[in-house]
């Protein structure tokens, strides 16, 4: 089946068919599409969408082009179950809540990914701790199930091959946003781990790749249903993602902040109201909790009483990390930091979050292309929520850089990005809705 003519038949409007759809999947496996071809098959499906039978096909092709998990005989000690995020920007929720799910009962073998676009990567985040193995061996991740009850890893290169090669092709050709390739790439990888059920966090807003309802709907819906029609039960959280969330953006930063969340030092209150909210779907979701009010009153006694802290304490050391991360982390620091200050007295009203997204990118501590190395140390601390009230020389954020050039770049790029006004409305709610 000649790539050209699959090309050429979702190029002009047509549906594909489960062969074709079988064809560009083991192409993109054994290397007979190339990097031109699986790109324009792409773009196309980004133009012209996908029907839910060619989705659920895509999915399933995705799902099977590699080893399938399986959990029976492993000998974990609850339901298999997990969350994923569309992405944001200092979207930390993963390394939080995995443990919280895990000091309730859940397991928690979470495939995340690397930084895509403008938003940052569970994986990149971890790797900034010290030994930290994001592709453990099967032994080594059963151990991490088996003491922490969560393992926070990627996907190994025999988990959905197919899709670790069109998610490094979409990551530099503009085809991110596609609902089809977006549905098919999260859920690809969470089939082939086996998962018992799923909780999507679809993020909406200017730092999302979602930016209207309407759009968000769409996906939520579409992960929601082809979710179901693999075979995996599957809820979906609507959340906002027009500012950044939490006080940092950038991978050690990120990791340090997760850190004084999980302790109690110190926890955003957006960010824990989120946490909590996918934390109690998952439960409930599980079979964990009798009702979802319930999974929130477990999840929020998990985090309060410092047993999810432990949790990830165990993992990050199964997992190769520092033997001690809660006292001793060991987190790489920039050279550079510099104060951005408000240009006058007001409320911050609004905030370009995917400019901001990009300005950590352009500071290292993301990709513009696939193979770039990802500097851990950079990003933006101490950021202000919307609706803080500022005097003009306070700070908006801490930008943390290699070099003084690049700190004032970034310097730059905040003040671009954020809006101060006299007045400003509240902030919205976090979680807008629940599907």
């Amino acid at each position: 089946m000649l790539p050209a003519e699959v090309i050429r038949a979702k190029r002009d409007g047509g549906a594909l068919s489960a062969a074709q759809i079988q064809a560009f999947v083991q192409g993109l496996v054994d290397g007979r599409w190339s990097e031109g071809q699986a790109a324009a098959l792409a773009m196309a499906i980004l133009l012209n969408g996908m029907d839910r039978a060619e989705c659920v096909a895509l999915t399933r092709a995705m799902t099977h082009s590699g080893a399938v998990l399986r959990w029976d005989d492993a000998g974990l000690a609850g339901p298999v179950v997990d969350k994923h995020s569309t992405g944001g920007v200092g979207d930390k929720v993963s390394l939080v809540l995995a443990p919280i799910v895990a000091a309730c009962g859940g397991v928690v073998p979470m495939v995340s990914g690397r930084g895509l676009g403008h938003t940052g990567g569970t994986l990149d985040k971890l790797a900034a701790l010290p030994g930290y193995q994001t592709e453990p061996p099967r032994a080594q991740l059963l151990a991490a199930l088996r003491s922490a009850g969560c393992a926070i890893v990627g996907a190994s290169a025999d988990i959905a091959p197919a899709d670790r090669r069109l998610y490094a092709i979409r990551d530099v050709t503009a085809t991110v946003e596609s609902v089809p390739l977006i549905t098919a790439s999260i859920l690809s990888k969470k089939l082939a781990a086996g998962l018992g059920s799923l909780v999507m966090d679809v993020k909406l807003g200017n730092g999302a790749f979602m930016t209207d309802i309407g759009a968000a709907r769409t996906l939520a819906r579409s992960l929601v249903d082809v979710a179901h029609g693999a075979g995996l039960p599957c809820r979906a959280l609507i959340t906002d993602m027009d500012q950044v969330l939490g006080t940092t953006a950038g991978n050690a930063l990120e990791v340090q902040e997760s850190i004084a969340f999980l302790i109690g030092a110190a926890q955003d209150a957006r960010l824990r109201t989120l946490t909590l909210a996918l934390a109690a779907q998952m439960l409930h979701g599980a079979g964990l909790a009798t009702s979802v009010a319930d999974g929130a009153q477990r999840a929020a006694a998990a985090l309060d009483s410092g047993h999810a802290a432990e949790h990830f304490a165990r993992m990050v050391a199964a997992l190769g990390g520092p033997a001690d991360v809660l006292a001793t982390a060991n987190l790489p620091a920039a050279p550079v930091q510099l104060d951005v200050p408000a240009p006058r007295a007001g409320v911050l009203a609004a905030t370009d979050t995917r400019a901001l997204g990009l300005a950590v990118v352009a500071l290292g501590g993301g990709r513009r292309v696939a193979g770039d190395a990802v500097d851990p140390r950079v990003g933006f601390s101490q950021v202000q929520p919307l609706g803080s009230a500022l005097q003009a020389g306070d700070a908006l954020l801490r930008v943390h850089a290699a070099s003084r050039a690049d700190a004032e770049a970034a310097c730059a790029a905040v003040l671009a990005a954020s809006t101060m006004a006299d007045t400003a409305p509240p902030p919205g709610p976090v979680v807008i809705e629940t599907l």
